[in-house]
This record gives structure tokens, C-alpha cells and sequence, in this order.
């Protein structure tokens, strides 16, 4: 492997870093060199080695051969599918069966003390101010309401909507100029049977409609507003008035007839109506002026009394809430527990030993919570008889799904010899390897793995938590795979990929057996 003197200045001249204007500059080229230390004579040695390995890696990774027939074989056996039935021996059939050494759950518990280790708990009482919570402290006067709704009516109409029917004759936007035309000539001729008698409209629509989402209720979209529907159609129902029907209106999805039935909404709310909605607003408004107010002031007595929570509460009219136990570094919690800075406050060694309030910590979205460790919990290692009949059950149901496993596998010796074995076969379907349906991957290696040279064939595989299953292949079907199949391109590159990954990786082993090269741990921690 050699870089010829014409690759080599080929690489060189095609290097942006030696270019100017877009080309190979030679004072550039030798000033950038000799910035950097090098002479041209030392560079191009060294561009050469480069250039050599890379076609020694390249020859080496180009050269990995996949054959067609093992592409094909590939997809034969990635398309071939099993008809399968399955029989479930429940390791619940073996329970009683089983019979415990008298130490088999002391054993465990000793093998493995740290599965009943608990984390470090805690149990806290806490304070949650939120301006949510504060509005319901928030008294609102009708005078107040009324004075609202007087200043801003304009801000509580009630939005128009329309109720209307249609017929839709499809054709869509991309469809070609005589399919539009034909959908078009179909609803004029609709449109004037309507018009003659327009109580048909619900039948019609029923029989010609091909909306699927309304022609079965005779077009009743029912009540919409604007921005509901596409422009084209919404212009058009606004401007109807009840029972009127419109022409043929075009959209991009067709051809529609129109008929509006009634309309609601529309101008300004009455106080009465618009009265719950005011409320609600004067209430947000009053608590978001009441958290600024103490929000700072709630910050400092929690701190300034760091004995309780109590003072607080009272001050501020919050309810003093308890937890459960929350352990250290649990995931899923509920709020305030999900959040990161409280868990941390919690832990500290000052809410743990000296069970002071925590620091009003920010939740975002206007709230603050301040907590107080009531109870705690160091890690430990639960007592053996705390745990000893989880253990036992445990066990128990672990040398069940062995005895299922037993007499499972002795079944399908019978099975395969020909007996007779009162089987119960749950129903059969087809599985593949690209499509298992519901077998998990354990169930589907067994199922494949079977020989099926001999039909029915019979597999089986213990099913963790539940028992053992046993499977009976009633056929197997292998598709042949077409020469145009476009798979076959894909998995080729792909498996070729591979291929060529591990001659190279077999060959640089190989370089590194043959040559006993030590890399400096000088060199080593200069590189990192």
C-alpha cells in the first residue's frame, strides 16, 4: 500500500486550509506549515502514511462479501410464519404441591439483604401558599360585579354560533378537472330537488352525502363558530338565515349544499349571565394583589419561627397539611414532593435533626411551601420477620412455575412421541418473527427454535410469574422472496456493514497480537 506522488498532491491541492479564492495557494500552503512547525518534506510523509493506511482500512472493510442466498435466507426467515396454539400450565396449579425447607426464607433474606433495605423517610407537615388558594379567601360584592360588567361589557359577548346541515359530494382539491366537474353537476342537481322540496333535506343528505361524519344524522353538524370550519363554508353559513339554504359552495374537499337551522349567541351577555364569569376574574385579580403582598412576609416568619409551622398558618390563613412517609430520592412523587430544591431541603441536616421549617421554597406559578420534618426514618434493612412471609410466597411460587416447568417439558416429551396427553389448547394464529403478536420474545425464540421437520411440532417455555407454556406448531409457511424485493438492497448494505466492522476489528487485533506495542502513560494523559 503506497500514496502515488498524484494522490498525494491531489489530497494537498484539495485541503481548504492551503486554498485562496478557492485555490491551492503555495505560499500559503508553506507559511500555515511553517507556523505549525513543519517543512513540506515532513508534512507530505506523514499526509503519505495517512493516505496508505487509510487504503490498507478501506481495502480491508471493502472487501467483506455478501452472498445473495444469505440475504434471502435472512428474509426467509424473517417472513416465514408459524401457526401456533398454546396450552398454560398455571404455576398456580402447583402452589400446593410445594413444600419449603424450614430455613429456605432465612437463607434468602441473608443472600440478599439489600432487595429489603429501605431508603431514609421522612414524614413533614407543610404550608402552601398559592395565589390559586388565595382566591377562595377572596371576597367579591355584587356591587363589584356590577361596577365590572357596567366599565366592560364589550368584554362579555357571547360568541355567535350557527346550527346547520349539509350534503357533501367529494372531490378533492388535486382531483382532475372532470372528476371536480361531475362532483360539481351532482350538487346543483341535489340543490334543485331541494329547492322544490326543501323538508327532503335529511333524507338526502342521507342518501347522497359522503361526509361520514354527518351523513348518517341527515348533515346535522350541529352548533359551530367561527374558525370552526373552512372559510368558503363558514362565509357561507354566516350569512344564512334560519331555513335558508345556500348555493353550491366550493371547498377544498368539495361540493357542499348548506341549510342553516338555527343560530344562538351573539351580542353582549346579560349581567345575570356574565355574572359567575366576573366573579371569577375579580377573585384571580384580588389573589394575585394578595400573594404580592405577602408573599416576602410569609418568607420571613417561617424563618423568623423556625420551630412551626403554626404561626404561619394563622397569620396567613393556610391549612397545615400532612404527608404520608416520602422516602429520599423516590421518583413519581406528588407535588410539592416532585420537585428537586424541596427533597433537598428536606434531607438537609438541618430539617432531619434540628426539625426547623424549611425555607419558603419556590414552586413557580405563584407558590411558595415551607416544610417541617415531623417524623424520619434512617435507611435500614428491614427485620426478617417483617418480611418472611413476602419471602416464603417467593419462593413458593418460584418452585411452582419448576414444577410447572417439569411437567410441562415431560408433556411435550409425550407429545412428540406420539401419546396421548389431555391437552387444552387455547385458540391458534399465525406468528412471524417481524410480526409475534402477543408472544413475548422468550415464547417466540421457543416457537422458532422448534424443530419442524416433523408436524405438529411441539416447544415450550416457562413464563416468569405465571407458570409454563407449551406450544404446538400446526404449520409453518415460507414465502419466496421476490427478485425485486427491495429489502434485499438494504439488508445487504446493512449485513455488508457489519461485515466489514469485524474484519477490521479482527485484523487490528490480529496487528496488535503481532506487534507488542506499550503506550506511554505520559502519552495516555496528554491525549485525555
Amino acid at each position: 500500500m503506497r500514496a502515488t506522488p498524484e494522490a498525494l498532491q491531489q489530497t494537498i491541492v484539495g485541503i481548504p486550509a492551503f486554498q485562496e479564492d478557492g485555490k491551492f495557494s503555495r505560499k500559503r500552503y508553506e507559511q500555515m506549515l511553517a507556523a505549525r512547525g513543519y517543512s513540506p518534506a515532513r508534512f507530505e510523509a506523514g499526509l503519505a502514511q495517512d493516505l496508505a493506511q487509510q487504503q490498507l482500512i478501506g481495502g480491508v472493510a471493502r472487501s467483506a462479501i455478501v452472498p445473495a442466498a444469505v440475504v434471502d435466507r435472512w428474509l426467509t426467515l424473517q417472513d416465514e410464519s408459524r401457526d401456533v396454539a398454546m396450552w398454560q400450565l398455571p404455576a398456580s396449579n402447583y402452589l400446593a404441591q410445594v413444600k419449603l425447607p424450614g430455613d429456605a426464607a432465612k437463607k434468602e433474606y441473608e443472600a440478599s439483604r439489600s432487595s429489603f433495605a429501605t431508603p431514609e423517610q421522612v414524614k413533614v407537615e407543610y404550608l402552601l401558599l398559592s395565589q390559586d388558594d388565595l382566591a377562595a379567601q377572596v371576597t367579591v360584592s355584587d356591587e363589584d360585579i356590577r361596577k365590572q360588567y357596567d366599565t366592560n361589557k364589550d368584554r362579555y359577548s357571547a360568541p355567535e354560533e350557527r346550527h346547520a346541515r349539509h350534503i357533501l359530494i367529494e372531490a378533492a382539491k388535486d382531483a382532475g378537472a372532470d372528476k371536480r366537474a361531475a362532483a360539481k353537476s351532482k350538487a346543483e342537481g341535489l340543490l334543485k330537488q331541494l329547492q322544490q322540496k326543501p323538508d327532503s333535506f335529511a333524507a338526502l343528505a342521507k342518501a347522497n352525502s359522503q361526509d361520514p361524519g354527518s351523513a348518517a344524522n341527515g348533515g346535522d353538524l350541529g352548533f359551530f363558530g367561527r374558525g370552526a370550519m373552512v372559510k368558503p363554508f363558514e362565509d357561507a353559513a354566516f350569512a344564512l338565515k334560519p331555513g335558508q339554504l345556500s348555493g353550491v359552495v366550493e371547498t377544498d374537499y368539495g361540493y357542499h349544499i348548506i341549510r342553516l337551522e338555527e343560530i344562538r349567541g351573539g351580542g353582549v351577555k346579560s349581567f345575570d349571565q356574565a355574572k359567575p364569569e366576573i366573579a371569577q376574574e375579580l377573585k384571580r385579580t384580588g389573589a394575585a394583589k394578595r400573594y404580592a403582598e405577602i408573599a416576602d412576609s410569609f418568607g420571613n416568619t417561617v424563618y423568623e419561627q423556625p420551630d412551626s409551622l403554626k404561626p404561619a398558618a394563622d397569620k396567613y390563613k393556610l391549612a397545615l397539611r400532612q404527608s404520608e412517609w416520602v422516602a429520599k430520592d423516590a421518583k413519581g412523587l406528588p407535588a410539592p414532593f416532585n420537585n428537586e430544591k424541596v427533597m433537598t431541603a428536606l434531607f438537609s441536616a438541618d430539617a432531619v435533626k434540628n426539625r426547623r421549617n424549611t425555607e419558603a421554597i419556590d414552586l413557580g406559578n405563584n407558590a411558595l411551601v415551607s416544610l417541617r420534618v415531623v417524623e424520619h426514618k434512617d435507611a435500614a434493612v428491614r427485620p426478617f420477620e417483617e418480611v418472611r412471609a413476602a419471602i416464603e410466597q417467593k419462593l413458593t411460587e418460584q418452585e411452582a412455575i419448576k414444577l410447572a416447568t417439569k411437567d410441562g417439558e415431560a408433556m411435550i416429551e409425550k407429545l412428540r412421541k406420539g401419546e396421548t396427553v389431555d391437552a387444552k389448547w387455547g385458540q391458534s394464529g399465525a406468528v412471524s418473527r417481524g410480526k409475534p403478536g402477543p408472544l413475548p420474545l422468550d415464547a417466540l425464540k421457543a416457537v422458532f427454535r422448534a424443530p419442524v421437520d416433523k408436524l405438529p411440532a411441539y416447544s415450550g417455555v416457562s413464563v416468569p410469574g405465571k407458570g409454563y407454556a407449551v406450544f404446538k406448531i400446526a404449520s409453518v409457511t415460507k414465502p419466496q422472496v421476490a427478485a425485486d424485493d427491495p429489502r434485499r438492497k438494504s439488508l445487504a448494505e446493512q449485513y455488508q456493514r457489519l461485515l466489514a466492522e469485524e474484519d477490521l476489528r479482527a485484523y487490528m487485533t490480529a496487528l496488535k497480537d503481532r506487534y507488542s506495542v506499550k503506550l506511554s502513560g505520559k502519552i495516555a494523559d496528554a491525549k485525555e
